[in-house]
């Protein structure tokens, strides 16, 4: 029954929620909102699951597939769209939202609700057993998941499942099932408040720890990072720059040199090659700056 998941509860704390000042809701909102990382803590062992079994898959050639719907879809196209500028993926991290892209703005009734929508909408991406599923629901019982991770069973792929209740059904269907409980929101039922920043909070996780662990980063440094507007750019010459040592200036030109490419322009720096060297040193140290030789 959905009033016995955890998610869906009323909030002792907040029962009369309505009657309490501006200042009062934003303090207790705040109050609620320092639980949610404590919660997470209990689930590292599973993230760190997680992102073994992505990693390994992405490795050989597979992608990361988020899928959900409202919320939750919306924060997996969040955090796979940012993939691109922060890493420099293609197709590696991909997300999928119930009702399609019009349903990242618009709410799409009914589409959440269907057990076949699902496979529809990961066999148009040619989804298979090199692939990662990664289901997300805050209330742990939507049938878009539920029937996306079927499909993935079916075809031999890796099932991964995000929730915010215990014991939730997404988890019965999963590999490996992360589960934050956040206890009740302060306004019964809206899991866009702490449901969704436990949700964004486990997604910061899953990308950022899946894209270190292929090379993506060489010491806290975005060394993948696509520059694509001036801002980008700049963070690309400043990061060649503390990396090598070299000038703003002598940065820009390998950077140019290196077809905007952070990592190789660090590498003709370091070890004196040209790009097309670089290139392939970085393809023996399987994209790790720090093994080039």
């Amino acid at each position: 029954m959905l009033e016995n998941l955890t998610t869906e509860r009323r909030n002792e704390k907040t029962e009369n929620l309505d009657e309490l000042s501006t200042k009062e809701i934003l303090r207790i909102m705040n109050e609620e909102d320092k639980t949610v990382p404590a919660a997470i803590e209990k689930e590292l062992g599973k993230i760190t699951e997680a992102i073994e079994i992505i990693k390994d898959k992405i490795s050989c050639g597979g992608r990361l597939v988020y899928l959900g719907a409202g919320t939750s879809g919306r924060l997996g196209i969040l955090d796979a769209v940012e993939c691109v500028p922060t890493f420099s993926t293609t197709d590696e991290v991909l997300g999928i939202i119930a009702g399609g892209e019009k349903a990242f703005v618009k709410a799409v009734e009914g589409a959440e609700d269907s057990l076949t929508l699902a496979q529809e909408d990961l066999k148009k991406i040619n989804f298979s057993q090199n692939d990662v599923i990664f289901g997300i629901a805050a209330s742990g019982r939507t049938p878009y998941v539920i029937g996306a991770l079927k499909y993935a069973e079916s075809v031999g792929a890796k099932k991964i499942a995000l929730s915010c209740n215990k014991n939730s059904k997404i988890s019965k269907y999963a590999d490996v099932a992360i589960e934050v409980d956040c206890g009740p929101e302060i306004l019964a039922g809206s899991t866009r408040l702490k449901a969704g920043t436990a949700q964004k909070l486990v997604l910061n996780m899953i990308s950022t720890g899946t894209m270190i662990g292929l090379g993506k980063v060489y010491k806290n440094l975005m060394v993948d990072v696509k520059p694509t507007n001036e801002k980008l750019v700049e963070r690309a010459k400043g990061i060649i720059a503390k990396v090598t040592g070299v000038t703003g200036e002598e940065a820009h030109k390998y950077l140019l040199e290196a077809n905007k490419n952070v990592k190789a322009a660090i590498t003709m720096i370091l070890t004196n090659c040209s790009y097309k060297e670089a290139e392939e040193k970085l393809r023996l140290a399987k994209g790790f700056v720090k093994k080039v030789k």
